[in-house]
């Protein structure tokens, strides 16, 4: 059983951990979570979505003890597919926000740092452990991290293997709000649902623009930009956009 699913409604989609009690990302939720996140990213009834691994926990790492059984010659055959997996999850071409309650460590952290944002309850713990069992990160978080966060403060929480708890989590960066535990997912729903309402093909534009950009030097992201603002001149939404706007004002116009 993957122990994942996704749940749409009002053009969100819930990508849900479920796999008590730690939501520990064993390879079958791995290689299922790959699959929502390619099947959020077609299906038109998606415009944002949301990672949330329920009310207590957001994912606490990897399955340690599956990984205790793999060899090195298994490991260079899995590590790729663990990177895909995530890798999945940051290329969905719609606002992406974790709803982060309790713990994000290791892989779940890594899981959220593939997301656009990251609202955390005041009840969450961040950080990357893999230190302390002789690793490193493996899903991303030796280059999310440092990108997200700057790398003197990556390389503290990844030498150190410590965990930090929500407000200094705010404070580094690593989250973009902090919310009462209890009203994680419904902040994290509000904003996603603002989001579905905007204009689906600007905000993929926006957010591969960004991204894209961050991977390549200054005058390549500008001609990244400038394809992509261009390219939106021949779309509907940026057509019923302008017209409102000189029409009825700014910030009126209604892309669903």
């Amino acid at each position: 059983m993957a122990h994942v699913n996704l749940e749409v409604s009002g053009g969100v989609g819930t990508i849900r951990l479920d796999r008590p009690p730690m939501n520990a990302l064993d390879i079958s939720l791995q290689d299922r979570l790959r699959e929502l996140a390619e099947e959020a990213g077609r299906r038109d009834d998606v415009r944002s979505v949301i990672l949330y691994g329920g009310e207590k926990v957001f994912a606490a790492g990897a399955d340690i003890k599956e990984m205790r059984e793999m060899d090195h010659a298994a490991m260079v055959v899995r590590s790729r597919a663990l990177q895909e997996s995530f890798t999945a999850v940051a290329r969905i071409p719609k606002p992406v926000i974790a709803a982060v309650t309790g713990y994000a460590l290791g892989g779940g952290c890594e899981l959220a740092l593939c997301a656009d944002f990251r609202i955390a309850g005041d009840n969450a713990k961040l950080g990357q452990p893999e230190i302390l069992l002789g690793l490193i990160p493996g899903a991303g978080g030796t280059q999310r991290l440092a990108r997200l966060i700057g790398p003197s403060r990556a390389k503290d929480l990844i030498f150190t293997g410590r965990q930090v708890r929500a407000d200094e989590a705010l404070s580094l960066g690593l989250v973009d709000r902090v919310v009462p535990a209890a009203e994680v997912y419904e902040q994290a729903h509000a904003w996603a649902a603002q989001l579905a309402r905007g204009p689906a093909l600007a905000l993929r534009a926006a957010k591969e623009s960004v991204d894209t950009g961050l991977e390549t030097d200054l005058e390549s992201g500008l001609a990244i930009e400038r394809t992509w603002f261009a390219g939106l001149f021949a779309t509907e939404d940026r057509e019923r956009g302008m017209r409102s706007f000189v029409e009825d004002g700014p910030g009126k116009a209604k892309f669903l």
